[in-house]
């Protein structure tokens, strides 16, 4: 899907707020209906994967779904698949420093501990999750256990998450789901790619929480880019359900605390559309954003805990 800039610059000129109200809600009917579907096939299919890249939004989008399903009556557990990393042995934690291991491999996932696991939490046995110290490359116990009753979920969220090298599991007993932005902005003779707004979304939440320049984000997004073609996109098409997390108001947000300082990096000229694209923005102030918004995954204040 496509969508002018222009569009999206009157409805934030004519009703800011109520334009961002409308975009939220917008996105939960999304969710709405491939919820009112996971109920329906709860007892088959009580574990939900969702895979996504970088900046997808695959997070937020998580414990929304939990959110709903739980209203619903379906208690649902979100975990990351983050935490089955593979601890780092000495070596390779040098090799890491150095930058010459591939950190966005499959490979790092400890796939035993984790289908094991799905398996067992499908039969209703306790687990224990495990938490991954990514100061120490180490994981640790967590002290939380689970145990499925009757009627309960569980969403395994990570970019492996569709690989089926990743999850052995039976396809029968899951439901797949993948994220990402996907719809295209238009300026002019410009048609930005949705990695960009999914560029912009990391710029924004590195520099705030993070503590990275922009350049630092931008040196990181060919290596990123790579390792999304290489390890996530094949996979997408194994999904059920397709989600697409572009927020039409989203560049507005991003655009004071951003534009000034991609202005600067004029020797970049990856950046150049994205610049002229957030020249051509109406701004929007942030504090119009609610809590619910996928956004604040981003620019901060959400309702949920990362």
């Amino acid at each position: 899907m496509n969508i002018e800039i222009t569009r999206i610059n009157q409805q934030v000129e004519a009703q800011p707020s109520g334009f961002v109200q409308q975009v939220n809600q917008e996105y939960g009917y999304q969710l709405e209906r491939i919820v009112d579907n996971i109920v329906k096939n709860r007892e088959e299919r009580p574990v939900i994967l969702l895979a996504g890249p970088s900046g997808s939004g695959k997070t937020t989008t998580a414990f929304m779904i939990e959110k709903l399903l739980d209203e619903k009556g379906s208690e649902t557990h979100t975990i990351s698949m983050d935490n089955y990393f593979r601890p780092l042995t000495e070596e390779e934690k040098e090799l890491s420093v150095q930058g010459k291991m591939d950190l966005e491999s499959p490979l790092r996932v400890d796939e035993d501990l984790l289908n094991s696991q799905i398996e067992a939490f499908e039969r209703g046995e306790e687990i224990e999750i495990p938490k991954y110290n990514f100061a120490d490359s180490k994981r640790e116990h967590s002290g939380i256990k689970l145990r499925r009753k009757p009627g309960e979920l569980v969403i395994f969220e990570g970019i492996h998450a569709l690989n089926p090298n990743v999850i052995t599991v039976s396809d029968s007993r899951l439901c797949k789901l993948y994220v990402s932005v996907r719809t295209r902005i238009t300026c002019g003779d410009i048609v930005l790619h949705p990695s960009k707004v999914r560029l912009l979304r990391r710029m924004i939440r590195d520099s705030s929480f993070r503590k990275r320049s922009l350049r630092e984000t931008m040196n990181m997004f060919h290596s990123v880019e790579a390792g999304e073609n290489k390890y996530i996109m094949p996979y997408k098409d194994r999904s059920d359900f397709d989600i697409d997390t572009f927020m039409a108001y989203e560049l507005c947000a991003y655009k004071d605390s951003l534009l000034s300082q991609l202005k600067e990096m004029t020797d970049t000229p990856e950046l150049a559309d994205v610049t002229e694209v957030l020249e051509n923005t109406e701004s929007l102030d942030k504090g119009l954003i609610t809590p619910d918004s996928l956004v604040c995954e981003f620019i901060g204040n959400s309702q949920f805990k990362y």
